[in-house]
């Protein structure tokens, strides 16, 4: 992390217009290259992140992780944590992202998840086993909405920022394919599953350290059933970041697992 924050950084708009692997090797070019022209994602995200230093972003990772580990319900502390130690982890993501032609139209696109984008009266129409009918009943059965996101502030490059801002927003939608309640359980689980895939520390830390509040009982359950799932899944499942969610609201749920490489855990 130390050795991430005193990192010489480089200039921004190399940055924006080449993925990290591009740019660890590719000679060196005298000339700047031409910055490529902002969307209005992140035209807007740039007016509104939060600058910070890279000692100020140590002190922030620190006392973020102390504070989400003395309370679970800092999902402030919990989405600063995120942004101050996922850097790396984003890069590599936006790498995959560039890799395939589903990930590019996301960037492309740039799409949004809340309740002013999406038809969820459209959604509760579709078939039953469609993924979009999964989705809206998730959101039912568990009381959530995909308003509750927090908005990126602490990145510097705003498609990184933007694939933060997706990460978060698509939450709801792993829960839905992986089959996962939002209680603690399911919680834990989805966050190794998003670990393994996504190498977010963020999601490495919120699975181990919330494990750790597991009660008894729900402790033996994680342990024999929860957590080898979890694992085989996050091991084995195809990137999850590259799929255009909203794309596929009209494919058939479990073919749509079948594509992935998910499982779904029998919680009988």
């Amino acid at each position: 992390m130390l050795q991430r924050c005193w990192r010489l950084q480089k200039p921004l708009a190399l940055r924006r217009g080449l993925a990290l692997s591009q740019v660890n090797h590719q000679a060196v070019n005298t000339e700047t290259p031409e910055a490529e022209p902002l969307d209005s994602f992140e035209r807007l995200y740039l007016k509104e992140r939060i600058e910070i230093s890279p000692f100020q972003r140590v002190l922030l990772g620190a006392g973020s992780s102390i504070a989400a580990l003395l309370d679970p319900r800092r999902h402030d502390m919990i989405a600063c944590l995120g942004e101050t130690t996922g850097e790396d982890a984003l890069w590599n993501i936006l790498d995959t992202m560039q890799a395939s032609e589903e990930g590019q139209r996301i960037m492309a696109d740039k799409p949004r998840i809340h309740t002013d984008t999406i038809d969820f009266q459209q959604l509760e129409k579709l078939p039953p086993d469609t993924f979009g009918a999964a989705y809206v009943k998730f959101l039912k059965d568990n009381q959530v909405t995909p308003d509750s996101r927090m908005a990126v502030r602490f990145l510097e490059d705003p498609k990184l920022a933007y694939l933060m801002t997706r990460y978060r927003e698509c939450h709801d939608l792993l829960h839905t394919v992986l089959g996962m309640p939002t209680n603690m359980l399911g919680e834990v689980a989805v966050k190794w599953v998003e670990a393994l895939n996504t190498g977010l520390p963020m999601c490495y830390g919120g699975a181990v350290f919330g494990a750790v509040r597991l009660r008894p009982k729900q402790r033996r359950a994680y342990l024999k059933h929860y957590l080898p799932w979890a694992l085989e899944n996050g091991k084995r499942t195809k990137p999850l970041m590259p799929i255009y969610w909203e794309k596929r609201w009209e494919q058939n749920i479990h073919e749509l697992r079948k594509e992935l490489g998910i499982t779904v855990l029998n919680r009988e």
